[in-house]
């Protein structure tokens, strides 16, 4: 059996008192009410935040199971407080190693779980002027278009902190759905050769310092849905879709090598809703079909922040 490390970082409500903070056991987890509860040799622990980490210990884990955490929240907003403090410790760390940081966003209910970052103390004090902020798929609308991702981000966030505007790179809504694809991706490797972008020395792909993404109900991340073509792409880093079963139907995408060279993934679900696809990625049951959220995967690592409704089938 897999070995898997529990990590709390909130107080626990313990039949024990003697509990260490760190165990390792089988599959521990399953819902009680608005908590969790694990099974440690006959041991009962109560709590609300669970992270879970595949250790070296284990046999069977891959190497992405090694770099895999999972962290469920009480409630969206715990969620979003965590997700603010992730977000501003990575900024600090790789803005002051490379000297800038590369972020990417997705769209959807996204930007409201980063709401925390325009609020103290994270709005004053991390370095904005080290972002460069790029998008992992975007609808081929005007900015200023409803389904835009980027008036999404700009309404909601962008707006509101201090990014340099010529740092945050949308696409070119005047051209076609293949030539904006074709168009970010010559500015992409552009930034790569200026070393704006870090280049992974393993894929020799860009390597972004975090992409921030989402999940649809039927297990797509950015434009990429299940059963599409566009899930095998290996050779463009940007390409474009025209036929997207969720409108907009003409889109730009990330391809799936791009978006796993990335350092740091932080992987945003909420909502009841979505708890079968986030079952089928981390539960125990064979799947007949590998949904695209099964297929990410980052370099350092990979984190899901999960809302309790999004975990309920775990």
């Amino acid at each position: 059996m897999a070995s898997t490390s529990l990590t709390f970082s909130t107080s626990l409500r313990t039949l024990s008192s003697s509990i260490p903070r760190t165990f390792y056991c089988g599959t521990p987890t399953q819902f009680i009410g608005t908590n969790l509860l694990a099974r440690f040799g006959g041991v009962c622990v109560s709590f609300k935040r669970l992270e879970c980490v595949r250790t070296k210990a284990s046999m069977a884990g891959t190497a992405a199971d090694k770099k895999r955490k999972v962290q469920v929240f009480d409630s969206e907003e715990d969620l979003a407080v965590s997700l603010a403090k992730y977000t501003a410790d990575l900024s600090a760390k790789l803005g002051k190693e490379r000297g800038s940081f590369t972020v990417v966003l997705s769209g959807g209910s996204l930007i409201k779980s980063l709401r925390k970052l325009v609020e103290p103390p994270y709005i004053d004090s991390i370095e904005w002027e080290k972002w460069h902020v790029f998008w992992v798929d975007e609808r081929v609308v005007p900015k200023d278009h409803e389904d835009s991702n980027y008036k999404l981000a700009y309404d909601g966030f962008l707006s509101k902190v201090r990014i340099t505007p010529g740092n945050v790179y949308s696409i070119n809504d005047a051209l076609s759905a293949e030539g904006a694809a074709e168009d970010y991706e010559t500015c992409i490797r552009h930034l790569v050769k200026s070393n704006i972008i870090d280049i992974s020395p393993a894929t020799g792909l860009p390597k972004f310092d975090l992409m921030l993404l989402g999940m649809g109900p039927d297990g797509h991340v950015a434009s990429l849905f299940p059963g599409h073509p566009l899930l095998k792409e290996n050779e463009k880093w940007v390409t474009f879709i025209k036929d997207s079963p969720k409108p907009p139907p003409e889109r730009i995408t990330f391809t799936f090598p791009v978006i796993n060279s990335s350092a740091y993934i932080a992987l945003v679900v909420c909502g009841a809703g979505k708890a079968g696809p986030v079952q089928a990625a981390l539960g125990n049951a064979q799947n007949s079909v590998t949904l695209p959220v099964q297929m990410v995967s980052a370099e350092d690592e990979f984190t899901w922040f999960l809302d309790k409704d999004a975990a309920s089938k775990l």
